[in-house]
């Protein structure tokens, strides 16, 4: 059976999402921790990395549903399916993209843990992961038949 064709459109729209997410919160990169502790700084980070997350696994279960094989029932497993089927890399996908899924989840289901410091040192120091996900999901888009692949 050959795979379901990816959508450019869909996948072109998350990698806008992500990117612009990057974009406002690159303005953390210059505030303080202190000052991030006060006012709407943690509230509109903590926005922009769940949009950001939300549209790496919308299109990391659009890639992997393209494929076929198991089901994937979790953001967890949608990370390693990107792994085991050679859509990014396995260490990737195994390492900083599971811990993007767990974190993506500890931020929609338990929100209310989810400590002003740990925010600022993700926003500070790990939108690398965010941006090396856009960077393969730009790859598959120029040239989808390497991945097995098609529009």
């Amino acid at each position: 059976m050959s795979p379901l064709s990816i959508s450019r459109d869909l996948l072109v729209a998350r990698l806008a999402e992500i990117r612009a997410a990057l974009a406002r919160l690159e303005q953390f990169d210059r505030v303080p921790l202190e000052e991030f502790r006060q006012g709407d700084h943690f509230a509109v980070a903590e926005h922009h990395l769940r949009r950001a997350l939300e549209a790496v696994f919308d299109a990391g279960a659009h890639l992997v549903s393209r494929l076929g094989g198991a089901r994937v029932d979790t953001y967890k497993e949608i990370a390693r399916r990107l792994g085991e089927t050679g859509l990014m890399s396995a260490d990737f996908a195994n390492g900083e993209l599971t811990q993007m899924a767990g974190y993506r989840n500890r931020l929609i289901h338990f929100y209310h843990e989810v400590a002003v410091d740990e925010l600022y040192e993700i926003v500070r120091h790990h939108r690398q992961d965010l941006e090396r996900f856009a960077r393969c999901v730009e790859e598959i888009l120029k040239a989808p038949e390497r991945f097995g692949l098609t529009f």
